[in-house]
C-alpha cells in the first residue's frame, strides 16, 4: 500500500523519536493513504513560510497481521475515548499501529468541547458522523517502521 507523510523536510528514515506525545493516537509516525489529505497538510507548512515535502512510502501490509493493531472504522465512542486519552497523555496501550479518522480542525473543536464537558459524548459522536472521510495510520513502534515501511521518494509542494 502506498502511504504519505507530509513534513517540512524529506524523511527517508522515519522514526518516532521526533514525534509529539499528546496527539490523536499518541507518539508515532503519522501517515495517510490519501494524497489529497497529504497535500492539505502541506498547506499548513506553507502558511508558516516553510517548505513542504510529501514523503512517499510503501507499507507492507503483512504488518497488519503480525503486529498489535487498533483500527477504528468510523468516528465512534471508542475512537473518541482513545483520542481523549492520547491527547491527555494518559494512553497506556502498546499498539504498534493505530488506524482511524483524523481529529481535524472541526473534529478537534468537537473533541475539545467534549473534554471541557460542554457537550456530552452522544452529542460529540453525532457531530463527528458528518465529517469528510479522512484517514491516518500511526506507526507507534520503531521496529514496525523499520521492517514494514520503505521510503520511495519525496517531492516538494
Amino acid at each position: 500500500m502506498i502511504i504519505f507523510h507530509t513534513s517540512y523536510v524529506e524523511i527517508p528514515k522515519p522514526d518516532i523519536m521526533h514525534s509529539r506525545v499528546e496527539v490523536d493516537f499518541g507518539r508515532g509516525f503519522y501517515t495517510t493513504p490519501l494524497i489529497g489529505q497529504a497535500e492539505k497538510w502541506g498547506e499548513k507548512f506553507r502558511r508558516k513560510g516553510k517548505g513542504a515535502f510529501i514523503n512517499q512510502y510503501d507499507f507492507n501490509e503483512d504488518a497488519l497481521s503480525r503486529c498489535s493493531l487498533l483500527c477504528f472504522d468510523s468516528y465512534s465512542e471508542e475512537w473518541l475515548d482513545f483520542i481523549v486519552n492520547c491527547r491527555r497523555g494518559a494512553d497506556k496501550t502498546d499498539y504498534d499501529i493505530v488506524i482511524g479518522g483524523v481529529a481535524n480542525d472541526k473534529v478537534f473543536n468537537t473533541v475539545e468541547l467534549y473534554c471541557d464537558d460542554l457537550i456530552d459524548k452522544e452529542e460529540a459522536i453525532k457531530r463527528l458522523r458528518y465529517e469528510k472521510p479522512n484517514a491516518q495510520i500511526a506507526f507507534r513502534t520503531q521496529p514496525i517502521i523499520d521492517k514494514y515501511l520503505t521510503f520511495e521518494g519525496s517531492w516538494s509542494l
